[in-house]
């Protein structure tokens, strides 16, 4: 039966993505955003037969026990792994796309009161780190990572990296299946802070030389 089959396959790749998971009933039993995962198939398939009360309730009732809400409306695709879980918000449009990471506190939201396509697509292989927000009906690529605390608020092609608010890419490559180093990632604000610090004590250089030269003349 493809429900359980999708169970299945959803706790083998917490398996495979999560060293602290040491066995599938651990992971059944003891992993939140598995049971969102769980219970959003029926409430989305409530949702698409015309039962949006009984889909909300579902996704109400799933909020409360896991502290991730999903809209039943979204489309979620294979694999998908939320860790830790807690406080992510998934919109009513939004769409996902197979092998996707999500972190704690990701929002995958819309902009305003606009109706139709209003939330994100997120393509194959994404990673949406801890606390980042994806707004508006825009396309987020294959094999792109997001990174902790970012916004992004506009479209992404494929193999990028993103970070800072707004989201600026810092990095494209080619498409990894490797996680994102938060470790490493370059901070653009701090760039740019860098830039003007420079930017600063050249100008102050040149003022004292001409400050200097002044002094000279009226000697």
């Amino acid at each position: 039966m493809a429900f359980f089959r999708a169970i299945r396959e959803d706790i083998k790749t917490v398996l495979q993505k999560d060293p602290a998971a040491r066995n599938g009933f651990e992971v059944l039993l003891c992993y939140p955003g598995v049971w969102a995962l769980i219970w959003h198939k029926p409430a989305h398939w409530c949702y698409n037969h015309h039962m949006k009360l009984l889909a909300r309730i579902i996704s109400q009732a799933t909020r409360w026990f896991t502290g991730i809400e999903i809209h039943p409306g979204a489309t979620i695709g294979r694999r998908c792994f939320i860790d830790h879980g807690m406080a992510v918000v998934i919109g009513e449009t939004t769409e996902i796309g197979d092998d996707v990471t999500i972190y704690q506190g990701v929002t995958l939201g819309g902009t305003g009161k606009d109706t139709g396509k209003r939330h994100p697509t997120i393509g194959n292989r994404v990673i949406v780190s801890s606390g980042a927000k994806v707004l508006g009906p825009f396309k987020v690529g294959n094999d792109v990572k997001i990174g902790a605390g970012s916004v992004v608020l506009k479209e992404i092609p494929d193999g990028c990296t993103v970070v800072g608010i707004p989201g600026t890419i810092v990095k494209r490559s080619k498409p990894t299946n490797e996680d994102l180093n938060q470790v490493d990632l370059p901070d653009p604000i701090a760039v740019e802070m860098e830039c003007l610090r420079r930017r600063v004590v050249m100008l102050e250089n040149k003022l004292r030389e001409r400050e200097k030269g002044s002094q000279d003349e009226d000697l």
